[in-house]
Formats: C-alpha cells, structure tokens, sequence
C-alpha cells in the first residue's frame, strides 16, 4: 500500500456497540444493512451495454443525510467521513454503512477532510483548518480541539509588522493566515499542506500546530493538492499544475518550485492525481478534457504531455486512481473509469451514471475486493454513493455501466 494512503487511513475510532450513533439528527434514518464483500464477484445481476462490450457493475447503498452537497470524503480504517457545504460532517461505520457519529455543525462550509493518527483535519470556507480529536470518556465523540492557526501562533507574530501581508487595499493578516477559502488539504511526513483560494499554499506541522511556510504559489485559487515520492503537486484556476519539493536552506528545509506542467488556457485546473512511482501526472479541467504528463529524465523539472481527450461533457470535478484504474468525476453528473495503458494514456472503459447531481468528490478503498475494487462519489444532489467496480475490463471483458439509482441495492 502506499505509505501516503496508509498514513491517512489510520484507524481514529473503535466501535463500542452497533447501535452507537452519537449526536445524530433524530430524523436521520440508520437502518443497517450489512453486505458481504465475498458474494462480490464477475456474476452481475445486470448487464450494461457499452461500445466496448459488456462487464458486471454493483451499486452497494445510497447514504443520505447530509443537509448539503456532500463536498469531499476521507477513507479512515473501518469509517467512512463525508463533509458537506452544510457545515456537517457524518462518520459512517462498515460494512453496515450506519450513521456512527456526527460532528462540526456551525463550524462553516467544509471544503477537504483528512486524518492522522486520532487526528481529523477540516478546511474550510471561512479560512480556517479545524483540528478534531476522538473524546473516548463516553461515546466515540469528535471533540474540537484547535483552530488553524493557533492562538499562540498569532501571539509569537502579530506584534511584528514583517509579519503581515497585504491582500487588497488598506487590508493586511499575518501571513500564517488564509485570506480565503481553504480549498484542499494534504498530508505527508508530519506535514499538512492548505492550498486556498488566496492563491497561497501553506504548510503546517501536525506535531504542534505551527505554520511552518506561505507559498505565493498561483496566480489564481488552488483548487487541489497530492503528494507523491516527496514532491507536493497543486493544481490551480490559472490552469496550472506546479511541483513542489523540500530544499534545505542554511538551517531550515524550504518548499521550492520545481516544475510547471501546463494545461489549457484560459481554463481551470480543477484536480490533480499522481501514480505511485510519480511518473505519471493527470489532471482535470474545467473544458471536460482530462490530461496526462510524463516526468522526462530523473529531474522532476521536465514534464511532456502525452494524452489528452475530452472526458466528459462537462467540468472535470475530481480524480482518483486505484492501481491502473482512474475514476474521474464531472459536473455531468457522471463518474468516468480509465485504464492506465503504455506512455501514460488512458483508455476509457465505462461510465458509472446515478447521481442526480455533480460528482464532487471521489475516494477509492486502498484494498482490493474480490475482482475489483469500492469506489466511494458524493455529489452535489448530497448523497454518498458506494460502488463495486469490476477489473474484467483489464482482461479485455469489456466496460462498466452503471444505470440510475433506481437500482441500488440499497438506500439509507
């Protein structure tokens, strides 16, 4: 597994009982249903016609509940975490898909969600990441616990008039704050990187909360970041993917630019993904395109794009990969499933249609099940959607189809 995605994985919770759904809103429905990922395999109930053939395809459950779009996910262990623009944030417990928890109302839109250790980030509209810790004295509560940036991070600076910065006229903040909605967030080695619509990328360290660094890193929001082998790549609204990599100076290590990998013009670089050895790089883009670029050579500098098509009929929203598979997510409602073929293209091999709104977000489980893998969309009509899909369609089987929600297994 790779160590970023087992990093951000670790468990936060342990389920104490499986009725435990602490805080939830009494008109929230939590009828469990638990399906065995065994039974899971090539025989499909339905078939879906493609141009390229036919491939079994499964709809897990439907999850509702949230009072906006869901706007990102997070895989923690045996939880899932959903965050919505409706300032709420819902854990749910496998394999029954249950309303374990919910935490964060009032807190402001979330934008991004990740987890270290017993640790929950949050970004959000307002500007700020909030810091969330499992309180175990009772029920398995999320209990705030600090606020990007810190109270005794603003006492050690703003006394000091170096210490701001200028965001628009006769306004200045300390550098260590975000002038604007934190868009994604990232983590690493110790490390959590903020990427806002300030246009700025910020790092903190998790050990004490401290922000370490504030990059000028766009000429427009940051509207994703991932991390692979080290190097930090952040994907922007000026329609560019920027690399960026540690360099120590004197006595400190320092973040500098590495690469830029361009996209379209005048278009906006939504999402970023990056395969495991990091030869790979893939973007989307607001025009519908999916794009990919090589790295060249042993310096991380020198980048070539290598495929690029239209993917979808509308905004490219979110990508995620698994293996040799990327999903793509789109304003079109729509998931894309790719194959990873030689020189970085893709190959399209199914579209997964249910949702009733925009694909707003993807997560794809780190393990593997059965002869596929689960794939985790909220969208936009806030609903979190759990899929199966099938690897037939790396033997040549064919592609996935998935129709309406109609026929999901089940509903919550």
């Amino acid at each position: 597994m790779d160590p970023l995605v087992a990093e951000a994985a670790t468990p936060l919770l342990h389920s104490t009982s499986s009725d435990t759904s602490s805080d939830a809103d009494e008109n929230t429905p939590v009828t469990s249903y638990s399906f065995d990922l065994k039974q899971i395999g090539f025989r499909c109930d339905f078939l879906s016609k493609s141009p390229s053939g036919y491939c079994p395809y499964r709809q897990l459950a439907v999850l509702s509940g949230h009072i906006g779009s869901v706007s990102c996910l997070a895989l923690c262990g045996e939880f899932i975490l959903s965050a919505s623009q409706g300032k709420d944030i819902i854990v749910w417990q496998q394999p029954d898909l249950r309303v374990f928890t919910r935490f964060g109302h009032g807190e402001g839109s979330v934008k991004a969600v990740v987890a270290v250790g017993s640790k929950v980030f949050t970004a959000h509209q307002d500007g700020k990441i909030r810091v969330w810790k499992v309180s175990r004295r009772s029920e398995n509560n999320f209990r705030l616990v600090n606020t990007l940036p810190t109270a005794k991070d603003y006492l050690g600076k703003f006394m000091k008039q170096r210490n701001y910065v200028q965001t628009r006229r006769h306004h200045k903040i300390l550098w260590i704050e975000h002038a604007d909605t934190i868009s994604c967030l990232a983590v690493h080695n110790g490390l959590i990187y903020s990427g806002s619509w300030d246009k700025t990328l910020k790092i903190w360290r998790v050990s004490d909360l401290k922000c370490l660094e504030s990059i000028k890193a766009h000429d427009d929001a940051i509207n994703g970041i991932v991390i692979c082998n080290g190097i930090v790549y952040s994907a922007s609204a000026d329609g560019k993917i920027k690399a960026w990599g540690r360099k120590k100076q004197e006595q400190e290590e320092t973040h500098c630019l590495l690469g830029i990998l361009e996209g379209h013009k005048d278009e906006s670089m939504n999402c970023v993904v990056v395969s495991g050895d990091g030869k790979w790089v893939y973007g989307g883009i607001s025009d519908g395109f999916l794009m990919g670029w090589e790295k060249t050579g042993e310096s991380v500098s020198c980048w070539k794009v290598v495929w690029e098509r239209r993917a979808h009929k509308m905004a490219v929203l979110c990508v995620c990969l698994m293996g040799e598979f990327l999903c793509s997510g789109s304003a079109d409602k729509s998931i894309g499933i790719w194959r990873r073929e030689a020189f970085g293209r893709l190959c399209k091999v199914g579209v997964i249609n249910g949702h009733d709104g925009p694909i707003k977000c993807l997560q794809v489980a780190p393990n593997g099940v059965g002869e596929g893998f689960l794939l985790y969309s909220g969208s936009l009509d806030r609903s979190l959607r759990v899929w199966w899909v099938s690897k037939a369609s790396a033997m040549g089987v064919g592609a996935l189809v998935a129709e309406d929600s109609k026929k999901a297994i089940v509903s919550f």
